[in-house]
């Protein structure tokens, strides 16, 4: 099947009925929505039904949602261009400013300390297997950097006591590093531990210690669970952006094979 026959066909009333409703459900369209309602009209129509449900609850704000389209479509795991161009562009319609749209990316930027979350824990139980005890009691220099941690993000996670003993130099860092968003406050903390879970809970990360502390965290600031659960309904769509990046290369291609014959 051609594209361009295919095309002719994005005219009849489904697919117009289609795409007249993710308008209205989403308030926003982009060409290759075009070419994939013209390719596949179920698996469009499913992904509709599928993409529309957080949009339909409300229980988060629509410029939050925008948020956590920002947050796992720029996250390093993803780095999806097109999706945040996109996103931005919804955000500073439902009022977001740069302040805050810097503060997504800077809470999504420390996402790199997982290489330390992740692999500080098994360091210690190797080291530990290995014959090698290693000093647990904090120095004075050490408890103040704890205290100064807790004060800041009001949380404290077990690999941290082993990351502040095994490297004081990259805990103090990390440690200025991370608050900087938070001393910014352009965004409320709980909506900040949802962009926080939103890049954990992603399919591109799936860092699961991750996921438990910001719902923890986003619960103890007054989460319900039905925000939550939006949260990671929104975040579930990411699979799609196998057909939004794909179906643009698909197109062209086949529009370039027709041309040849």
């Amino acid at each position: 099947m051609q594209l361009d026959t295919v095309q002719i066909n994005a005219q009849d009333p489904r697919r117009k009925a289609l795409k007249e409703g993710f308008i209205q459900n989403r308030g926003w369209w982009a060409p290759f929505w075009d070419d994939f309602l013209a390719l596949d009209v179920e698996m469009f129509e499913a992904f509709l039904e599928y993409g529309s449900v957080a949009w339909k609850k409300g229980h988060l704000a629509p410029k939050v949602k925008e948020f956590i389209y920002v947050a796992i479509d720029c996250a390093t795991t993803h780095m999806y261009e097109p999706g945040l161009r996109i996103h931005l562009r919804n955000a500073f319609k439902f009022g977001a400013t740069q302040e805050e749209i810097m503060e997504v990316y800077e809470l999504v930027a420390t996402m790199g300390m997982h290489t330390v979350s992740m692999a500080v824990p098994i360091l210690m139980e190797e080291l530990r297997a290995a014959g090698e005890e290693v000093n647990m009691v904090l120095t004075l220099e050490q408890q103040t950097l704890k205290d100064q941690y807790l004060a800041a993000h009001g949380s404290w996670a077990p690999y941290l006591e082993d990351f502040l003993v095994l490297d004081i130099e990259l805990f103090r860092a990390n440690l200025h590093f991370s608050t900087v968003p938070l001393k910014k406050a352009f965004i409320e903390p709980k909506i900040r531990e949802f962009i926080l879970l939103s890049v954990d809970a992603a399919t591109t990360h799936l860092h699961e210690p991750g996921v438990r502390q910001h719902i923890r965290n986003a619960i103890q600031l007054g989460a319900t669970r039905n925000e939550i659960m939006e949260v990671l309904e929104l975040v579930s769509i990411l699979g799609m952006h196998t057909i939004s990046m794909g179906v643009p290369v698909l197109a062209e291609e086949l529009r370039a094979y027709a041309e040849k014959t």
